[in-house]
C-alpha cells in the first residue's frame, strides 16, 4: 500500500472543519479540484472512507471522526514548527541559482518569487530561463527545473507535476480560417513554434506528435513570442495549458483528441540539496506547484496515465 502524504491531512482537516469543498478551497487558497484530489488520495492511501459525500456537503464517517483529533494535533504541531522556522529564516542566507525552462520560469515561478523573498530577506535568487541544459555538477546552477531528470550521477530529483499541452488558436484566427474537424485538417493551417535546429531540450519539439511532418512557418526560440504571435491571430501554436490560460483570446483546438503530456522535475546535486538555502527554495516551489495543480492540467482537467509524484536520489 502506498504511504499517505502528510500534507493531505491539511486538506482533510479543512473539509472536516468547513463541511464543504468550496469553503475549504477558499480557506486554503486553492481550487476545488485540488481539495477533492487530495482527500481522495488520502482515502486511497489509508484504504478507508473518511467522508460521506452528499449534495449538502461532506460529513465525517466513523473513520473520519477517529482521524480528526490526530489530524488536528499534527496541524497544530506543523503550525508551531512553521512559526519557529519563519522566526529563524532570517538566518538562511546566500545565493540560490535556479535554471528553468522559460515556460515554468517566466509564466509560473517568477510572479511567485517575491512572496518567497519577503520570507527570506538574506537569500538572493538568481533565475535563469534558458533552453540549454546547465551542468549542476559544475555548479552552473543549484536547482534545475527540467523535463527529463538525469539518469546517471548523484542527484536529488523530485517530480513536481505533469502538465498538458494543447493546440491553441485565437478566436479571430479560427473564425476566418478553414474549419478544423480532425487532426488532418491541421495541415491546412499555419503554425508558430520553436526554431527547428535550436531545440536543445528533448520534449520541446511538439509538432510531429500533433501530426507527422507539421512544421512551424513562424519560428522563435521564445515561448513568449510564440504565445504573442498566436494571440495576435497569426496561426496555431502548441502551448502548455497554464500559459495559454493567461490569454483569454486563445481557445484549444480538438482538446478531446489532441493533448500532449510532459512533466516538470526539480533536480539538485546531492552535495547542495541538503543545504538550508536550497531546501527553503525547494519547499517553496513544491508548495506553489501543489497549490495550483489544476492549472497545469488544462481544459480537460486530467491526464490519462499521469504517474504519481516521487522524490528519489539517482545513483
Amino acid at each position: 500500500m502506498r504511504p499517505f502524504d502528510w500534507d493531505d491531512l491539511r486538506y482533510f482537516l479543512s473539509v472536516a472543519q468547513s463541511g464543504t469543498v468550496s469553503l475549504a478551497a477558499r480557506r486554503l487558497g486553492v481550487d476545488h479540484a485540488t481539495i477533492i484530489r487530495r482527500v481522495d488520495a488520502l482515502e486511497r492511501a489509508m484504504n478507508v472512507k473518511l467522508f460521506e459525500r452528499t449534495p449538502r456537503g461532506y460529513y465525517l464517517t466513523a473513520n473520519g471522526e477517529r482521524l480528526l483529533p490526530s489530524a488536528e494535533a499534527i496541524h497544530n504541531e506543523a503550525r508551531k514548527i512553521g512559526r519557529e522556522m519563519l522566526a529563524s529564516s532570517h538566518g538562511v542566507g546566500g545565493i540560490v541559482r535556479i535554471s528553468t525552462l522559460e515556460g515554468f520560469g517566466n509564466f509560473f515561478l517568477a510572479g511567485r518569487l517575491p512572496k518567497f523573498a519577503q520570507q527570506y530577506p538574506n537569500l538572493t535568487i538568481e533565475l535563469l530561463t534558458l533552453q540549454q541544459i546547465v551542468a549542476l555538477s559544475r555548479r552552473e546552477a543549484d536547482i534545475a527545473i527540467s523535463l527529463q531528470p538525469p539518469e546517471t550521477g548523484r542527484f536529488f530529483r523530485e517530480k513536481l507535476t505533469d502538465y498538458a499541452l494543447y493546440v491553441y488558436g485565437s478566436r479571430e484566427y479560427l473564425d476566418r480560417s478553414p474549419p478544423i474537424a480532425s487532426r488532418e485538417d491541421l495541415r491546412d493551417h499555419v503554425f508558430c513554434g520553436y526554431i527547428d535546429d535550436l531545440v536543445f531540450v528533448r520534449g520541446l519539439d511538439y509538432l510531429d506528435e500533433v501530426a507527422k511532418g507539421l512544421r512551424a512557418r513562424l519560428q522563435s526560440s521564445s515561448l513568449h513570442a510564440q504565445t504573442e504571435a498566436a494571440s495576435a491571430g497569426y496561426g496555431l501554436c502548441v502551448l502548455p495549458a497554464f500559459i495559454a490560460a493567461r490569454s483569454p483570446q486563445l481557445v484549444p483546438v480538438l482538446p478531446d483528441e489532441i493533448v500532449l503530456k510532459r512533466s516538470y522535475w526539480l533536480v539538485a546535486s546531492t552535495d547542495v540539496a541538503p543545504s538550508p538555502r536550497v531546501q527553503a527554495v525547494r519547499r517553496f516551489i513544491r508548495a506553489e506547484v501543489d497549490a495550483h495543480h489544476a492549472r497545469f492540467l488544462g481544459p480537460t482537467g486530467s491526464l490519462t496515465g499521469a504517474s504519481e509524484e516521487e522524490a528519489v536520489y539517482a545513483k
